[in-house]
């Protein structure tokens, strides 16, 4: 029987995919848990490397939304823990989120860190901390169980940018919601190519634009012309 449903959005990842599989192996104990990767189209090799490495690995179509609906859809655990591609969970991180779970808890996520030391960062990550969903954002990657998930409708296909902040408002009308004291660490590459000041500015101007009500289209838009090396 699964347990747990490790379900990873990817697109073009081949130069990271393989160290990341075998890291987040490292990362669990429970033998009854599967890591399935859904690939958005990637053009490169992502899809063989994780074939060769062990996971399972299915196609949808592109969006993170639309990729991890997919894979919940596939999943066979009781628990569906939704990971970005360039995140890794803390070391027993499987047996933290069975621990709250057999206590009452259904939904939840970890603190964040960055793989690059910058006092910026380690201030941004520090505010994770806090049950507020207004720094809660997917690269802390999102534990919930899968008939939680299904009352709520899952993830929102038309959102292409927030929507793994806006879940969580709707998970937390079905469940209680419980952020793990361990970190997640994700990769700043982001930051770096497009410059930490700058990058965390264009993050707060997408969630500005998204809570004044503007269509994801212009959203979008923006996003584009503003971020370097993006995947949309």
């Amino acid at each position: 029987m699964i347990t747990i449903s490790i379900i990873i959005p990817v697109y073009n990842e081949a130069d990271v995919i393989a160290e990341n599989i075998l890291r987040i192996k490292k990362a669990f104990t429970t033998e009854q848990i599967e890591i399935i990767m859904v690939d958005g189209g990637s053009s490169d090799e992502t899809f063989v490397i994780a074939q060769k490495l062990g996971v399972t690995v299915v196609k949808s179509g592109k969006g993170r939304a639309i990729q991890m609906n997919f894979g919940a859809s596939v999943a066979r655990g009781e628990m569906l823990y939704f990971l970005h591609a360039d995140s890794i969970p803390p070391l027993n991180f499987d047996q933290s989120i069975l621990k709250v779970y057999k206590n009452g808890t259904q939904s939840g996520c970890f603190r964040l860190a960055f793989d690059y030391d910058h006092w910026f960062l380690k201030a941004n990550a520090w505010t994770t901390r806090f049950d507020v969903n207004a720094v809660r954002f997917g690269d802390q990657s999102l534990y919930v169980s899968k008939d939680v998930f299904q009352k709520c409708g899952g993830f929102r296909e038309d959102l292409v940018v927030m929507e793994d902040q806006e879940v969580i408002h709707r998970i937390k009308k079905y469940a209680s919601f419980t952020i793990l004291n361990a970190s997640v660490t994700t990769s700043a590459r982001k930051y770096l190519d497009n410059g930490i000041y700058r990058m965390q500015g264009i993050f707060f101007i997408i969630w500005a634009l998204y809570y004044l009500g503007y269509t994801q289209e212009k959203i979008i838009k923006i996003y584009k012309r503003l971020i370097q090396k993006h995947k949309l």
